[in-house]
């Protein structure tokens, strides 16, 4: 296991797998321009990595995050241009984990709000402790959600339960969270990183590049029509077929065994 040097995040590099952890415990993993600076750049490492084929992120102490540090936010002084640039960033921050070519799983440890809250339905697989908490407030505080989420939250819990979240701001925990289709799976706190760990163990054991060219059909199903769909997936499939690791599943099926893909 290789660590990487953050200020406000842990870098773990494992086998097959990065965890981030996000490193702002006293604020409860509040973001500040640092934060958001610093998880495009590891985000960044984590793409460009060959050995990397699973991205799992959580936070430490007693939050995922919390959203913007208010604290920090009222003593900045920032140009009308830098507010739009830091705002840019959490932004670019969501696009990145939506449009990585690698599987991003979401591990909500407690407090998931606002930017958080943003952060963690941008990823492809979202586990949260059933005792955890999931919102968006930014309406309440005279603010707007961003992040792509007036797109993917009524795309994963419908427009009505969408608009409820987003103009009630009210919190849900994780066990609701998994009822109305917002996270993957809830799961006990005590079992949470077990059951991550197990997870991205099985994402890993997957042909990459099938892996990346699927979540990229599945991100842009909404904007297209059948035909277009159609001819994506057969031009996917083909792909497929001149990779070694295509070979590699076809004999390991016939051989009855796990395949080992290593993404060529």
């Amino acid at each position: 296991m290789n660590k990487k040097s953050f200020e406000t995040l842990i870098y773990l590099k494992h086998d097959d797998y990065v965890e981030i952890r996000f490193n702002r415990p006293h604020r409860l993993n509040a973001v500040i321009e640092k934060f958001y600076e610093e998880l495009l750049d590891a985000l960044r490492l984590s793409e460009s990595d060959a050995n990397v084929r699973v991205v799992l992120l959580t936070g430490e102490g007693r939050a995922f995050c919390v959203g913007a540090d208010m604290k920090e936010h009222s003593t900045a002084e920032r140009s009308l241009y830098q507010r739009r640039q830091y705002l840019q960033l959490g932004n670019h921050v969501c696009e990145k984990i939506f449009r990585l070519s690698k599987p991003v799983v979401s591990v909500v440890n407690g407090y998931a709000l606002g930017a958080g809250a943003e952060i963690a339905v941008s990823c492809d697989f979202v586990l949260m402790d059933k005792a955890a908490q999931i919102g968006f407030p930014e309406v309440s505080i005279g603010s707007c959600v961003g992040g792509g989420v007036t797109r993917s939250l009524p795309a994963l819990v419908g427009m009505a339960k969408a608009r409820q979240l987003i103009f009630m701001g009210s919190r849900i925990d994780g066990v609701e969270a998994e009822r109305i289709g917002l996270v993957t799976e809830a799961v006990d706190g005590a079992l949470l990183h077990q059951r991550a760990k197990k997870l991205v163990a099985e994402l890993a054991s997957k042909a990459p590049i099938a892996m990346g060219l699927v979540k990229k059909l599945l991100n842009n199903s909404s904007n297209l029509d059948i035909d277009a769909q159609l001819q994506l997936e057969l031009d996917a499939v083909y792909t497929c077929t001149t990779t070694a690791d295509w070979q590699e599943g076809v004999d390991a099926f016939i051989e009855n065994r796990s395949p080992i893909f290593k993404g060529n």
